[in-house]
């Protein structure tokens, strides 16, 4: 695979936001950004091992290629899928990115779950020499219950190293007995299909979710933020979704012992047609 495409790093990333469980993505997904230009290699043994690695041209922390340097991502990536029959699917992962900065400087904005929400961490590091990104990834589908986390850590290398972590997990519960559908690793999971799409006699499906995550910058003295987020989705059909969150971001400044500085509270609805 050659062009502007995802990088094989983190399970809800590669998730398409059509598809994922929550309005936005997890805390983490500000480590680094999604995509970038360059080269992916991808091999599967016996349809359960899959191998991605690829190289990169480092650009912003949108991935636009316009604002690429010359510096390259190694990025590195192996799933199990240790169960996948009669609606049951287990999915293990981990991932490597080693990375470099022309500017020689790392930063990144964490809002608490909340596209329109405040900006509450905006770490900033200078004189970097790399960037490394470990990450462990898991998910979970039995029927119509799932659950699905992730472990990332981001490793700053200057003439101090900063371990910055952040992690999250979530669980899903169909009411009207749907199962979340996995396409592959790459990819991740697909849409929802309802057993009766909406209209006539026909209700659609009900989904019940919440999640827990993470950003621990406290090793670097740059505070935590705290994430909780419950949801429900109503899938019309395949296609159409009203989605309805809650979210709840707490954050603590300094090096984890203060007191909590700042709280936000949003509520956040989106009807979703894709085709």
């Amino acid at each position: 695979r050659v062009g502007h495409f995802k990088e094989p790093l983190r399970l809800e990333a590669l998730t398409s936001s059509k598809h994922i469980t929550f309005m936005e993505r997890a805390l983490p997904i500000a480590f680094s950004p999604e995509r970038n230009t360059g080269a992916m290699y991808q091999s599967s043994i016996d349809d359960r091992i899959e191998i991605q690695a690829g190289i990169f041209r480092e650009a912003d922390s949108f991935g636009n290629d316009k604002e690429a340097t010359n510096n390259v991502n190694m990025t590195g990536r192996i799933t199990y899928l240790a169960i996948n029959s009669n609606n049951r699917l287990l999915h293990l992962g981990a991932a490597m990115s080693k990375r470099k900065n022309s500017e020689h400087n790392y930063g990144f904005s964490v809002r608490p779950e909340n596209h329109l929400g405040t900006k509450l961490l905006n770490p900033s590091f200078s004189d970097i020499d790399e960037t490394n990104i470990t990450g462990i990834e898991m998910a979970y589908v039995n029927g119509r219950f799932s659950i699905q986390g992730e472990y990332v850590m981001t490793t700053v290398s200057a003439e101090t190293e900063y371990e910055l972590n952040g992690y999250y997990g979530q669980i899903s519960y169909f009411l009207t007995g749907e199962s979340r559908l996995y396409k592959n690793s790459y990819i991740g999971f697909n849409r929802v299909k309802p057993k009766s799409n909406f209209g006539a006699n026909g209700k659609g499906a009900i989904e019940l979710a919440a999640r827990i995550s993470k950003m621990d910058l406290s090793k670097a003295n740059l505070g935590t933020l705290d994430d909780m987020t419950v949801g429900v989705n109503w899938y019309l059909n395949p296609y159409t979704r009203v989605m309805l969150n809650y979210v709840i971001g707490d954050l603590i400044e300094g090096d984890g012992k203060g007191e909590v500085s700042t709280t936000e509270n949003s509520m956040q609805c989106r009807i979703q047609i894709d085709f």
